[in-house]
């Protein structure tokens, strides 16, 4: 057994939450949706859920965390930093990791800034670019219970694809359930976004 894994067992021991979860598929690598991300104990959450699952993982966070100190620690804990200020090429970036052989799971939490704004797309279209699946990992403060749910091929029908995000997501409510957002892609109405924007993760 792993040492992380290992920690993760005591965590889950000691926690007030409960795992309730499933293991994605074994070929290590997709798109790993934390949601809804509506504190910063998510990320302490999600750690722990795939420490517990020895899952090879990368996120995403503010460049401003990797600065000085912090940043070897971040890093050395799956971080990759990204310049919100100037997000372009970040996507292909991360496909590029993806083509030139790097295999992990990228946590994405894909929920706007500003509540009720919408989720951004780009978790869409690294998952349609790079052929990946996506599993849907949840916090849910009203049954205390978190971990990862299903794993859904994307189709390239983002309406379709999204009702099936919704319809998991629309019983769990994050560790503050009054800043919760409705799953929904900016644009995902338009005929236009088949195959996802622009927008970085």
């Amino acid at each position: 057994m792993s040492l992380r894994r290992a920690v993760s067992r005591v965590f889950w021991r000691c926690s007030r939450w409960r795992l309730v979860t499933t293991r994605p598929p074994r070929d290590g690598a997709g798109i790993l949706i934390g949601a809804p991300h509506t504190s910063n104990w998510d990320f302490v959450l999600m750690l722990a859920i795939a420490w517990e699952q020895d899952l090879p993982f990368r996120w995403l966070g503010k460049h401003t965390l990797f600065r000085g100190l912090a940043g070897p620690i971040m890093r050395g804990l799956g971080g990759i930093p990204v310049d919100r200020r100037d997000p372009s090429g970040l996507v292909a970036e991360l496909v590029a990791r993806v083509r030139g052989g790097e295999r992990f799971y990228l946590v994405v939490t894909p929920e706007g800034t500003r509540r009720g704004d919408g989720w951004k797309s780009g978790f869409y279209r690294i998952a349609r670019d790079v052929g990946w699946s996506v599993t849907l990992g949840y916090v849910d403060r009203t049954t205390m219970t978190t971990g990862l749910g299903p794993t859904v091929e994307l189709t390239g029908d983002v309406r379709a694809d999204m009702d099936v995000v919704r319809a998991f997501y629309a019983d769990k409510f994050g560790f503050r359930p009054e800043h919760r957002t409705e799953p929904r892609l900016r644009g995902e109405d338009e005929p236009s976004s088949s195959d996802g924007t622009q927008e970085a993760p």
